[in-house]
């Protein structure tokens, strides 16, 4: 091609999500991005997660990029768990007065953070995670959601190819009690 020729460059025809997935948004995680968060349906009601974004993507080189765990696909999207990180970095522990209120230029150190039996690192939910592991090979994608009351705690995680979340209950100082599947055994 000579200097100062036009050139066109073929579209690419976009990748058409299956009906069978609910598509939110024109992007991810920009927009105008081939990929797109993905909401809840018969396809993905295991995998969602509050503490990841559910995506899909066009493609496996797509859904790479993101950083998350690929999940499986539907047609040619491939789904993807992408982790939003600590919804409470950067806020005071209970019972720390912030560096704004405490008055004076002084250097104030840092509060030890506060331990949370159910949710912090080594509590419940993490243990849930090691049992429900161990009793499916490794195929935890992560919390579904927990459910505090008076007699205890369930916790409900998504597991790669199970129809319903596993549970787990435990008291609410963090100690496991049982773990069992929520659905039909027989579909394991």
């Amino acid at each position: 091609m000579a200097p100062g020729e036009e050139t066109t460059v073929p579209e690419v025809e976009p990748v058409a999500f299956p009906e069978s997935l609910v598509v939110i948004g024109d992007g991810y995680p920009a927009k105008g991005d081939p990929c797109r968060r993905l909401g809840e349906s018969a396809v993905t009601s295991n995998w969602l997660d509050d503490s990841a974004v559910l995506v899909g993507c066009p493609g496996m080189a797509e859904a790479k990029a993101l950083g998350g765990t690929i999940l499986g696909a539907d047609g040619p999207i491939a789904i993807v768990s992408v982790p939003m990180g600590d919804a409470n970095a950067g806020l005071n522990p209970p019972g720390s007065v912030p560096p704004s209120a405490q008055g004076g230029p002084e250097e104030v150190a840092a509060a030890a953070p506060a331990t949370d039996p159910i949710r912090g690192a080594g509590g419940m939910e993490s243990a849930c995670h090691e049992r429900i592991n161990a009793m499916t090979s490794g195929k935890v994608v992560g919390t579904q959601r927990i459910e505090e009351a008076e007699s205890g705690v369930m916790i409900y995680v998504n597991v790669r190819t199970a129809q319903a979340p596993w549970q787990c209950f435990g008291s609410r100082d963090g100690v496991l009690d049982q773990v069992f599947y929520g659905g039909d055994e027989g579909a394991l």
